[in-house]
Formats: structure tokens, sequence, C-alpha cells
């Protein structure tokens, strides 16, 4: 999807991360007119219910956000984003340390520790840096 789905994903993003870190539409419309960055919405039934947002340079994904909303999660959708994007080489990202429940998804699609970096997000927490073992 492109840079229309922009308030979609912003919207999702928000419902997702209440609390914490949230881009707004214009964020997502910036980084969707980025070379190589592509979103994928995951829809249950009609309702658009999770995406995932990544950016592919050559032979490398860069996960850049994964949104599943509340109401939808536990049925499978966040793995099957993430595996979507694992076809496309080597893939990393970041998850926040107190982010538990990503970190074990992410683990199950086989992904393992490759850093930390301290203070990452805006609230000063630490962020794990995880890449695809599948490579």
């Amino acid at each position: 999807m492109g840079i229309e789905c922009a308030p979609l994903l912003a919207a999702l993003h928000e419902v997702t991360f209440r609390g914490g870190e949230v881009w707004d539409a214009t964020s997502f419309a910036a980084l969707l007119s980025g070379c190589g960055t592509e979103a994928t919405v995951a829809v249950f039934g009609t309702v658009p219910a999770g995406f995932i947002l990544a950016r592919t340079i050559l032979d490398e994904t860069e996960i850049l956000t994964l949104a599943v909303h509340p109401d939808f999660r536990r049925r499978g959708i966040g793995k099957s984003l993430v595996q979507n994007v694992l076809g496309k080489g080597k893939v990393f990202l970041e998850v926040s340390v107190c982010n538990i429940q990503a970190a074990a998804l992410y683990e199950k699609c086989g992904f393992v520790k490759a850093g930390l970096r301290r203070g990452y997000y805006r609230d000063g927490s630490d962020a794990q840096v995880l890449v695809s073992s599948n490579v």
C-alpha cells in the first residue's frame, strides 16, 4: 500500500501503541514516500486488523513498525505479517526490552538478538536489535 493508506496506518498505530510512541499520518506518508518502503495491511473479514511497515534496500529489510489492533491479537496476524517480510533477505528490527509479547513473536519467527541500543526510545528505554536467522 502507498501514501494513501497513511491515515489508516496512523489510526491502527495509535490504538496499538496507546500511551507509547505513536506515529501520525504525516510520519507514515513521509516514510511511505521513501524508496523501498512498503506497508502490508492485514484484513480480518473486512476490517483492517494490523499492518507491517518495512524498508528494503538491496538485500536487507528493516521492519520499521508492526501493529495489530488489540481486538485482533492472538489470531496469528502478527506472525503472518512478519513471515511475509522474511522472504526479502536479511531482516532486522528494534524492539523495546519492555515489549515482551513482541519479542516473543519475533523469536517464534526465527529472530535472534544481535545487540542492544541503550536509551533508544523517547521514554529512555532500551531496544533489542533482532536479526532474522533464516538467511
